[in-house]
């Protein structure tokens, strides 16, 4: 893909690809909480006419531009890495200017073409962008290559308990059926639960080279299966709940600790100010700086 070809590309749709979707419509207008830092009111705006967005909270600077200016900043990548990046998660065609998908579409059925190890370069670029360890993606991650409508991708593949897979890439966020949760069971008498896989690899990749806490792991891949996943949960002394810091990540906490306020640890003050442990563990690196922290 060239330059001039990666503008033509629809940013709206690949927003939503990459996990942003808009707070507000105004005809051509659509307005997002900035994915380029942190805000609570949307001020992050593509007009989808013009094909361009612009990011009137930011403090110090105008910026605005195109997909290629917004992907450079996204992914604090070069324009060759950006433009290789979408020539491996995404094609022209598929989410070309004006053109939105419909809903229909865009909830068609993945289906899995083949399963390997990670071997492609924007997959071990997302990787370094998450922080997440080569032997640790290895250990849990495979390299999916997938289809969608009549399409095909790739991207890191994080497997569940019913044989489906989380797919995630720079530019895409989705799951094939079944849809379930991913638990390891390492005969431990404690258990700790993760809203979503990329927590669960930043908590493996920090304790990498540390004396990791002897636990079992379950890692929901959607929040709709907290409640689901209480029975099992009940059945530990120690539930350690690294939830994110939004009012789902609070709603089933508290709903948890109203079950049985010493069994269920809520960890999320180890991260407080950040959505997630991913997050976290990005803005503060690797090492043994986080064991303290970790540990309840």
């Amino acid at each position: 893909m060239n330059i001039n070809e990666a503008k033509e590309l629809d940013l709206v749709e690949y927003l939503s690809r990459i996990g942003h979707k808009p707070e507000k419509i105004s005809g051509q207008h659509y307005w997002y909480l900035s994915p380029l830092r942190d805000e609570k009111t949307p001020s992050f705006k593509v007009n989808r006419k013009l094909n361009k967005w612009y990011d009137w909270g930011a403090e110090g600077t105008e910026r605005h531009g195109n997909l290629i200016d917004f992907g450079i900043l996204y992914h604090h990548c070069s324009v060759r890495d950006f433009l290789k990046m979408l020539d491996d998660g995404l094609t022209v065609s598929s989410i070309r200017k004006n053109n939105p998908q419909s809903s229909e579409e865009q909830e068609r059925k993945i289906e899995i073409l083949s399963i390997q190890s990670i071997h492609s370069f924007s997959l071990f670029h997302y990787l370094k962008q998450r922080h997440i360890h080569m032997q640790v993606a290895n250990d849990f991650l495979k390299e999916v290559r997938y289809k969608n409508g009549d399409k095909s991708f790739y991207g890191l593949g994080f497997k569940n308990d019913s044989g489906g897979y989380e797919i995630r890439s720079s530019s895409f966020k989705g799951s094939s059926s079944p849809k379930d949760v991913t638990s390891f069971d390492n005969d431990a008498r404690e258990l700790a639960v993760f809203e979503g896989a990329f927590d669960f690899l930043s908590y493996k990749t920090i304790y990498r080279i540390l004396d990791e806490p002897k636990s079992n792991y379950l890692i929901l891949n959607s929040d709709v299966f907290f409640e689901k996943s209480l029975p099992t949960m009940l059945e530990y002394p120690v539930v350690r709940l690294y939830l994110d810091n939004d009012k789902t990540g609070q709603k089933f906490t508290l709903m948890a600790q109203k079950t049985d306020a010493l069994k269920f640890h809520d960890m999320r003050r180890l991260y407080q100010s950040y959505k997630d442990l991913n997050e976290w563990h990005v803005n503060f690196g690797n090492g043994g700086k986080h064991k303290l922290r970790l540990e309840p």
